[in-house]
């Protein structure tokens, strides 16, 4: 599934933390950083050697609708992948809390794909999803790595377990999905569509483990992973970006948006823009969201109707024509998702696109 690795806390984040928090809270956060570049050289160094690998050919066990999960533990090393399993598919749930929330989580994704979307896992190919808990020492982060979801504890004080989030799960396996469809580039604007597309997914399976409908859903990516010395309520507010935490910078608009060389050009930062965008169409469409904003941002990754390099603009025409392409060129599907990226000033007010104008 590739050789990138995305993860879930930003690094500014944690280098604000090493420049402004307290000593014992400056050194977990260095540690982490320093764990999360190991981790991305690691990754890069092998991304030739995984490129050479033959796709499966053989279908996997599960798939049809029938996940198959398979979660190990980790022991607290952060060096190799883990070979002890806790908890395979269709076992009773074990002991260990964690090893039980992550593999109820990659189910919820599974199903949250699966049932709504049609999708056979993250390759649409029925993948095995694969978790790893107990990652490193006390470590303030969860990635997908192109072959697991990885797992830390937290340190108790700025995070606590990772796995309780069904969010963050759905957003990391969504970076999978992303990768297979658009293989969006993770630098700039593309970046932040990466980001921000595993954000509404991430949220949209929360949504729908809860049965909530847009108004009653939080739009809060990472709620309940926060510990007690970390400022804020979540990672990200999709409904109200830069109110997550004290010092969030995430703009919510095309004005605010951050030029900076940090986080591959500021790819958590400047997702609030497309973030705020879905909360917006699925706002003014009501109901449950992943019913038609979760299906027109989907068309656009299922369709591959991006280039990798797709900017905020490109992207917006294309789920507007996606929004056309569903349910008609005059339908409140069409104006709801044109008006939203208006709102944040990626379209202009009266540019309503045709589907040709997408390849513009």
């Amino acid at each position: 599934m590739g050789a990138s690795v995305r993860f879930i806390v930003p690094p500014q984040l944690f280098e604000r933390v090493a420049r402004t928090g307290a000593a014992e809270d400056r050194e977990i956060a260095l540690d982490t950083l320093a764990i999360d570049h190991s981790i991305r050289t690691a990754r890069v160094q092998n991304a030739a050697l995984r490129a050479r690998t033959p796709k499966r050919l053989v279908a996997a066990p599960g798939g049809r609708g029938n996940p198959d999960r398979t979660i190990f533990n980790a022991r607290h090393r952060a060096d190799v992948h883990a070979r002890t399993m806790l908890r395979t598919e269709g076992q009773p749930p074990v002991p260990d809390s964690s090893a039980n929330q992550a593999y109820d989580g990659l189910g919820d994704t599974y199903r949250f794909f699966w049932e709504v979307l049609g999708r056979d896992s993250i390759d649409d190919a029925a993948l095995p999803l694969l978790g790893e808990v107990h990652f490193g020492v006390n470590y303030d982060n969860a990635f997908w790595d192109g072959e697991r979801m990885m797992f830390g504890d937290g340190d108790g004080r700025l995070f606590t377990g990772f796995t309780q989030a069904v969010d963050v799960i759905g957003h990391e396996l969504t970076h999978g999905v992303t990768q297979d469809t658009l293989n969006l580039l993770y630098t700039g604007q593309s970046g932040a569509l990466n980001e921000s597309i595993s954000d509404v997914f991430g949220s949209l399976v929360k949504q729908y483990r809860l049965k909530q409908t847009a108004d009653r859903a939080d739009w809060l990516i990472g709620a309940g992973i926060l510990g007690p010395a970390f400022p804020g309520i979540a990672l990200r507010s999709m409904k109200a970006p830069g109110t997550a935490y004290d010092g969030d910078g995430q703009p919510g608009v095309m004005s605010g948006y951050v030029v900076t060389t940090t986080d591959n050009g500021g790819v958590h930062i400047n997702s609030g823009i497309p973030n705020h965008a879905f909360y917006l169409t699925a706002a003014a469409l009501g109901g449950q969201a992943w019913e038609r904003g979760g299906r027109i941002w989907y068309r656009v990754m299922s369709t591959r109707a991006v280039a990798p390099d797709a900017q905020f603009h490109t992207f917006a025409l294309a789920t507007v024509n996606a929004a056309i392409a569903l349910y008609g060129d005059t339908s409140p599907e069409a104006q709801a998702v044109t008006s939203a990226w208006i709102q944040v000033g990626v379209l202009k007010a009266g540019q309503v696109p045709t589907p040709a104008a997408v390849a513009t």
